[in-house]
């Protein structure tokens, strides 16, 4: 007999279970957790590759790696932080991230140092079939890899997983140490040496501060500047700390007021071609240049970019310029030619380094690489998104039924807070998993696919509304978008109306089959609801409210 929703997954029946979620980052651990919480499913395995919760938080631990969103946007709706800056570290996230695995239980669920290979639908069976290889020495003792069936299949593996390395001639030729800011090495001392920079993005922002206060010299390589303003960090005082902690109104409207700055200001200035807003990041970059580059105006147009802010990522950044205004942080904008066994070589130069720092990024526009993914008919996943990756609403994909993605194609963020999106798609998901657990205790099979119209509707207008969007801009490149321009990865919206597309499930949009599939085509929809968290008391009305709480 089929184990029930409630029931976890045990030793007999370690190979198979309702749901299986790869990944262990928010996303995934957001997802378990509202089976857990919303829907008393304990049915479910999630797999990782690393030996830690956390994902990107858990692989990016390089020196000044902190988040580029207010603290108290980037944590979970239901499980708020006493965070101690307003934009908080690695470490603290990491941290944070931590009690909440723990709080819900989650490391019972977790089977770590386990790497996907492949998915495939199984049309017999209507269950998913996943290869996974246990990369753990005292696990592979036991066993070197096995399937996993299951009537769900969730993609928690995100955007942000799998290290890009630059194509450059001679990589693999350095004598010195090569390494990239997702794979840090804290062994390898820094002070003292020569230390190159591949790439000037929202990572290198925060390394070039960090490793110039020890090293003999930094060159920074870019192709491009960016828009960098005033991140404004600091500590947060005690006495609001402690209000945050003992009356939740208060935190929670902290959070709504600036989830609205972001949804206002910040949206109109980053993702539509608002003119003032545009100008009043210009105006921010411009000024931070020439408080910070007292040494070096001459570096100026150099770091000044000629598309508009917004195009490729904002970088916020209280120290960069300070970093670079010191004598021994050199700016090459010559293109590099080769990397050589003692530096690198440039058109007019050769530098030779201790240590190259590859900060440039991952693979973005490769959703789920690299796990082979076959779904209705053996369509493989290169297949299904030949033209460029796309999905219906961001979290399913036509022709891989009873799948869902989070943090997936165009539902990246150059804004807000990416935990406000992906809390939208796990209520989503996690609904037509209840749906497919519901047939599962009834002995009965639920197959949903979305329609390949419903997809083709849903991006076809989306894509309308990015083409307008600044990420469209013909000035600029960025990992938003493919070689040919199609932009893959950004919403073009705000949050508030992606919560709300999110907030029902409209079933006329899916094929749905099985023996179960009568109970859900008897109604057009069914309703999620979503997380309100935008303001919707003025002060005077909250400062009634906590009067009459005293």
């Amino acid at each position: 007999m089929a184990p029930q929703l409630s029931t976890p997954v045990g030793n007999r029946d370690y190979s198979s279970a309702t749901v299986l979620i790869i990944g262990s980052g928010i996303s995934g651990m957001c997802t378990a957790i509202d089976l857990i919480r919303r829907h008393d499913c304990h049915n479910f395995i999630i797999v990782e590759k690393g030996s830690h919760v956390g994902g990107t938080w858990a692989d990016n631990r390089y020196p000044g790696c902190r988040c580029d969103v207010w603290s108290h946007l980037y944590s979970y709706s239901f499980e708020p932080s006493d965070w101690t800056r307003e934009f908080a570290d690695q470490e603290e996230i990491y941290s944070y991230l931590l009690k909440v695995a723990e709080k819900w239980g989650l490391f019972k669920y977790i089977r770590f140092n386990t790497t996907v290979l492949e998915a495939r639908w199984n049309a017999k069976y209507e269950k998913w079939e996943t290869q996974v290889k246990v990369e753990g020495v005292k696990d592979a003792e036991s066993g070197e890899g096995y399937t996993i069936s299951s009537q769900f299949l969730v993609s928690a593996v995100g955007q942000l997983n799998a290290p890009k390395y630059p194509e450059i001639p001679g990589l693999g030729s350095f004598k010195g140490k090569l390494i990239h800011s997702a794979r840090w090495d804290w062994n390898y001392k820094l002070e003292g040496k020569r230390i190159a920079v591949i790439g000037n993005g929202a990572t290198a922002a925060q390394i070039i501060p960090e490793v110039a206060k020890v090293a003999k010299s930094v060159t920074v390589f870019q192709r491009t500047p960016n828009w960098v303003v005033p991140r404004d960090d600091a500590p947060i005082p005690g006495w609001r700390r402690h209000a945050y902690r003992n009356i939740p109104l208060v935190r929670k409207r902290y959070r709504a007021e600036l989830m609205d700055i972001r949804e206002t200001n910040l949206f109109n200035a980053i993702v539509t071609n608002d003119v003032t807003n545009k100008e009043g990041l210009r105006a921010l970059s411009a000024d931070l240049m020439k408080t910070q580059l007292l040494n070096k105006p001459d570096m100026i147009p150099k770091l000044t970019p000629s598309y508009p802010p917004g195009c490729k990522r904002v970088i916020i950044s209280d120290d960069l310029f300070l970093a670079y205004d010191k004598p021994y942080v050199i700016l090459e904008t010559d293109k590099i030619e080769r990397i050589t066994e003692k530096g690198i070589k440039t058109e007019n130069s050769e530098h030779v380094v201790d240590m190259i720092i590859c900060a440039t990024g991952f693979r973005t526009v490769e959703f789920m690489y690299p796990i082979r993914v076959y779904g209705l008919g053996g369509r493989s996943i290169e297949d299904i998104w030949r033209k460029g990756a796309r999905a219906y609403l961001g979290v399913t994909v036509e022709s891989l039924p009873n799948f869902g993605i989070l943090y997936g194609p165009n539902t990246n963020l150059g804004h807000n807070s990416i935990i406000l999106m992906i809390e939208a798609q796990s209520r989503y998901i996690t609904e037509l998993i209840s749906k497919v657990g519901e047939a599962r205790n009834e002995k009965q099979t639920l197959v949903i696919t979305p329609s390949p119209e419903a997809t083709f509707k849903f991006n076809s207008e989306l894509q309308q509304v990015l083409s307008t969007s600044t990420f469209a801009h013909p000035d600029c490149s960025s990992w938003y978008k493919t070689r040919d321009g199609l932009i893959t990865n950004n919403w073009g919206g705000t949050v508030i109306q992606y919560q709300k597309l999110l907030s029902k499930i409209t079933w006329l949009d899916y094929a749905i089959t099985g023996s179960y599939a009568s109970e859900l085509q008897r109604s057009s929809s069914s309703h999620i609801g979503r997380v309100r968290e935008e303001t919707m008391l003025g002060r005077i009305s909250l400062a009634f409210v906590l009067l009459q709480m005293s």
